[in-house]
C-alpha cells in the first residue's frame, strides 16, 4: 500500500524523468563515443577507451575549419537576428499600427514553412539576383529564419511583463531612457538572452537551408554529412559533446544568477515586510 501510494503521488514526476532520460540517451551515446577508439572508420561500436580524441580535437583540420566557420556564421546571424527581432517584438507589443495582424502572420511563416521550400526559394532569389553563393548567403539565409524565433521569444517576455513597473518609475521622475535602461531592459534581458541562444543553436545546427545556399562553403553539419559516406572521425563526437556542455553551462549559470537575484530581492524585502516593534 505504501509503494502504490508513493507511486500514485509521484507518477507524473516518474514519467517526466523517463521521458527526459529517453531524450538524453542519444547525447549520452555521443559523449561515450567521444572517448572511443573505433576499430575502423566505418565502425560505430565502442572498441577501446581513449583520451586522444579530446587531446587532439583538430586531428582533422577540415573539421575544425568547418566548426570555426559555423561558429562565425552563427555569431553574425545571432547578433543580427537578435537586434532585428527584439526591435520587431517591441513594435508589435507596444504599438498599434495598420497591418499589425498581417505582420504577425508573416513572422510565423518562416517557422511553419518547410526548410526544403525555404532553401530552394532563397536559392532561386540569389540566383536571379546574381549573388554568388557562399559565406554571406548562408548568413542571410540564417537571419531569415532566426528572426521569427527571436520575435516570438522576446514577444512572450514582453507580454508577461508588468507595465506598472515602468509607469511607477516614470512617476518617480525617471526619463524614458532611464526607465528603459533600469527597468525595461533588465526585465526583458532574460528573454533576449534565451532568444539569442536559440538563434545560435538553430544556425549552428542547420543543414538543409545551408546546403542549398552554401556554394563551396562547408559548415560543420555539411562536413558531418559528407564524412558519413566515408566514415565519421571520432572527433565529431568531441565537438558535439563540447557544444552540449557549453550550452548546459550557460543555462546553469543563467539559472544560478536568477536564483541569486530572487534571493537577494527576498532578503531586501524582508525588513520592509517585518512589522516595527513598539517601544516598551
Amino acid at each position: 500500500m505504501r509503494v502504490s501510494r508513493w507511486l500514485a503521488d509521484r507518477w507524473v514526476m516518474i514519467v517526466a524523468l523517463l521521458v527526459l532520460g529517453y531524450l538524453a540517451l542519444p547525447i549520452l551515446v555521443v559523449a561515450g563515443l567521444s572517448f572511443n577508439r573505433p576499430s575502423s572508420r566505418l565502425s560505430y561500436d565502442f572498441n577501446e577507451f581513449t583520451l586522444d580524441n579530446w587531446r587532439q580535437p583538430c586531428a582533422t583540420s577540415d573539421m575544425c575549419d568547418a566548426v570555426v566557420r559555423s561558429v562565425q556564421i552563427g555569431f553574425i546571424a545571432t547578433v543580427v537576428a537578435t537586434v532585428l527581432g527584439t526591435l520587431m517584438a517591441f513594435a508589435l507589443v507596444r504599438h498599434r499600427f495598420r497591418g499589425r495582424a498581417g505582420i504577425n502572420v508573416l513572422i510565423f511563416l518562416p517557422m511553419a514553412t518547410p526548410e526544403l521550400v525555404m532553401g530552394t526559394s532563397l536559392l532561386a532569389l540569389f540566383v536571379s539576383a546574381g549573388v554568388p553563393q557562399g559565406f554571406w548567403t548562408i548568413v542571410i539565409a540564417h537571419v531569415m529564419f532566426c528572426v521569427s524565433f527571436v520575435v516570438v521569444t522576446v514577444k512572450a517576455r514582453l507580454v508577461g511583463m508588468d507595465r506598472r513597473l515602468e509607469e511607477a518609475a516614470m512617476d518617480l521622475y525617471a526619463s524614458e531612457w532611464q526607465t528603459f535602461r533600469r527597468i525595461t531592459l533588465p526585465l526583458v534581458l532574460p528573454g533576449i538572452v534565451a532568444a539569442a541562444l536559440l538563434a545560435f543553436s538553430l544556425s549552428f545546427d542547420d543543414f538543409i537551408i545551408t546546403n542549398f545556399n552554401a556554394g563551396t562553403t562547408v559548415t560543420f553539419p555539411m562536413y558531418v554529412w559528407g564524412a558519413a559516406q566515408r566514415g565519421i572521425p571520432p572527433q565529431v563526437n568531441v565537438i558535439g559533446t563540447a557544444m552540449f556542455a557549453i550550452a548546459l553551462l550557460l543555462v546553469g549559470l543563467s539559472s544560478l544568477r536568477g536564483r541569486r537575484a530572487r534571493r537577494a530581492n527576498l532578503l531586501a524585502a524582508a525588513p520592509a515586510a517585518r512589522p516595527a516593534r513598539r517601544p516598551s
